[in-house]
């Protein structure tokens, strides 16, 4: 299959087809790879806040979701160390 390349910005692109990306499972990320004068592209594996939405669910029914720092704390007080 051909593709043509397209400006973005300041960039180049090209348009992958819905079909490969699905057949690829490609839905967000990819990961590029060069290869002698090849671009390897393949579906993003690292997904660094993946399931936090159930994680933090999950924190909340143990209780464990209080705040580390009171909302009263005057965050410009001058002896205040970070």
């Amino acid at each position: 299959m051909k593709a043509n390349i397209v400006s973005i910005g300041n960039s180049r692109g090209i348009r992958i087809p819905k079909s490969i990306l699905e057949h690829c499972q490609i839905e967000k990320e990819v990961d590029l790879e060069v290869e002698g004068n090849k671009i390897i592209i393949f579906p993003s594996k690292e997904q660094p806040r993946k399931d936090w939405d159930k994680a933090f669910c999950e924190m909340a029914e143990r209780g464990e979701d209080k705040l580390l720092i009171p909302d009263d704390v005057d965050m410009e007080f001058k002896e205040w160390e970070w």
